[in-house]
């Protein structure tokens, strides 16, 4: 989710699937504002395409994200979002109540552990971007499948800096050891993280690594 995210949508009303425009629709109406930026929502619409079997968000909000993943994705794929506020995933239930292929559930982030592993996973960037080592890519992805996590002001520095103190969060993904996985700029001002989960290594192969 995006400072003023939903306001952003207002110059590309003309360009819009018709889901993300349902879905900035009920988020104005509901008053939220930190929907995902449009320039976000066009990757995720994006990747979303190769997506076969399953896909998986955290914060809905109201649906705005949600809609261009669902827009983008191939018929006969799954996707799943969890909204931690009880009345955003009503919103967002009422956006998507034609859409059998998609399930919104109440709840702490965690939840998406019961449906996964998943082709595509969408975490949102806020706080501490799930960077404390309980979102992990090798239980929650399929082999190859891809991470997102979003809503990061782009790095000028190396290592990448928040507060003036290396960005814990940023890194903990960047380096992470399973996944391949690099910043891309989106705005002078938006930045996400995408990265793809690498094959597991043989056991032989990591005891020789690990000793090494």
């Amino acid at each position: 989710m995006s400072l003023q995210g939903t306001d952003a949508h207002r110059d590309a009303d003309g360009t819009l699937p018709a889901l993300v425009v349902r879905a900035v629709a009920a988020a104005r109406a509901h008053g939220f504002p930190y929907s995902c930026r449009p320039e976000q929502g066009r990757l995720l619409h994006l990747l979303a395409g190769g997506a076969s079997h399953g896909i998986a968000e955290t914060g809905t909000g109201c649906g705005v994200g949600l809609a261009w993943l669902v827009s983008g994705a191939p018929p006969g794929t799954r996707l799943v979002s969890v909204e931690r506020d009880a009345e955003r995933a009503g919103v967002a239930r009422q956006v998507f109540r034609d859409h059998q292929e998609v399930e919104i559930l109440h709840g702490d982030w965690r939840r998406v552990e019961e449906h996964g592993p998943y082709d595509l996973l969408v975490l949102d960037g806020g706080g501490q971007a799930k960077g404390d080592g309980a979102a992990d890519p090798a239980r929650l992805l399929t082999p190859g499948g891809t991470l997102v996590v979003d809503d990061f002001t782009p790095a000028t520095t190396w290592p990448p800096l928040f507060e003036g103190t290396p960005d814990g969060a940023r890194l903990h993904w960047l380096e992470h050891p399973a996944l391949h996985a690099t910043e891309l700029r989106l705005a002078p001002d938006l930045a996400t993280i995408v990265g793809t989960r690498l094959p597991d290594r043989p056991a032989a192969q990591a005891r020789h690594s690990s000793t090494a």
